[in-house]
Parts: structure tokens; C-alpha cells; sequence
């Protein structure tokens, strides 16, 4: 898939969801719970257990229905094993000039951690795809809405903070896309590998962005 697809799937629907697991097994009966639901971009964290065995092992079951994503990289020689096994996009919790590079010399779309306006405008001339604000939380849609005022070529991903309530705020802000993780993948729902319940509120999360999107 090119590089260009990739980014408008991630544009379209605008949901990446984010997967932080103690148990790898969990894994690929959630993202296929995702997929059930209609989210197709599923970011699994470099903080479960064997992360870049799991995107391989998701990579070959799913191929390109899901776009699989490495998130938590800190360091080129991680982004690099995350894509050679088949992740096809990185996420960095911070800006890590490295990565950037590196994703752009194997044509992958990044997301680049940012907190301030000079963070993210700093990433985004740097080369990434979209800026990840994060922690998103604590600064909620109106803080996005007052970044892209004076620097609307960001595509920002805000990470933190979005949940069904907030989904049309952030898209209303400006937001490319959401990234959700345990308002959507909870520790509850893969502890108890409550399948049905990830795919019905995955589905839930997809009619809000439609929705607020007017389609």
C-alpha cells in the first residue's frame, strides 16, 4: 500500500485505536474485534510484551484490512524492526527527529509527539505526517482549536481525553483524526477478552466520527 493511501485511511474514518496490552495474546482477537467494529487503524504501544512479533504475527493474518501501527517509538532502530514487520504507520510520544527520518526513508507515515505550538510546528517542518498532541486530556478540543488558528497545515492527532462526549469537539477543532485507547480498549475489556464489547463500542465510536462529520 502506498504512502498516500495509508494517510488518507487514517484520515478516513479518523479513528485510530490504541492498544496497550500486558498479555501479546490479547492482541490479535482484539484487533479483529476493531475491524468488526469498522476501525481499520490500530496502534499497538512498544510497551506490550513482544510487540514487534505481535505486528508481524497481525500483519500476515490480516494484511492490508488493518493498518497496523507501532506506537511508543523513542529510537530509529525500533521504528525500523516495527516496519520491517510490518507496521504501516510509527507514533513517537515525543518529537524524536531520528524516527522522522527513518519513516521517511521507508515511506511510512509518522505521527510525531508534540505538547507546545513550537513542539509541533517543529515535528511538522521536520517532516512528519501528522503531530500527535499529547497528553491531550488536560488540554482538551479548545487547545487544538487555538493551535490550528495560527498554524492550520498541521494535521494534528490528539492523543488523551477523547471518548464519545468529545468526538465531535476534536473534529470540530480541526483534529485529522482521534486517537482513542482505553476509552475504547479498555484493561477490563481484554483482561475479561470481552470481544463483543470492544466490537460494539468500536462500532459506537465510528457512528460518532460519521456523525459529527455530517455523513
Amino acid at each position: 500500500m502506498k504512502k498516500e493511501q495509508i494517510l488518507q485511511n487514517l484520515r478516513n474514518p479518523g479513528i485510530v485505536a490504541i492498544i496497550r496490552a500486558d498479555d501479546s495474546s490479547q492482541l490479535i482477537d482484539a484487533t479483529q474485534a476493531l475491524l468488526d467494529g469498522g476501525i481499520r487503524a490500530i496502534e499497538l504501544t512498544m510497551t506490550t510484551p513482544n510487540a514487534i512479533g505481535v505486528i508481524e504475527k497481525a500483519a500476515a493474518k490480516f494484511g492490508d484490512q488493518v493498518l497496523l501501527g507501532l506506537g511508543s517509538v523513542l529510537d530509529e532502530t525500533t521504528a525500523r524492526l516495527g516496519i520491517l514487520a510490518g507496521a504501516k504507520f510509527i507514533v513517537t510520544p515525543v518529537f524524536r527527529p531520528a524516527v522522522i527520518t527513518a519513516c521517511q526513508r521507508y515511506g511510512i507515515p509518522i505521527a510525531s509527539g508534540a505538547y507546545t505550538p513550537t513542539e509541533a510546528l517543529t515535528a511538522h517542518e521536520a517532516g512528519a505526517d501528522f503531530v500527535k498532541i499529547f497528553p491531550a486530556d488536560g488540554l482538551g478540543a479548545g487547545y487544538i482549536k487555538a493551535i490550528k488558528g495560527p498554524l492550520p497545515q498541521l494535521e494534528i492527532i490528539p492523543t488523551g481525553g477523547v471518548n464519545l462526549k468529545t468526538v465531535k469537539e476534536f473534529l470540530d477543532a480541526g483534529c485529522a483524526a482521534l486517537a482513542v485507547g482505553s476509552n475504547l480498549v479498555s484493561k477490563e475489556i481484554l483482561a475479561s477478552r470481552d470481544w463483543a464489547k470492544l466490537r460494539e463500542t468500536a462500532a459506537a465510536y465510528v457512528a460518532a466520527v460519521k456523525a459529527a462529520k455530517g455523513l
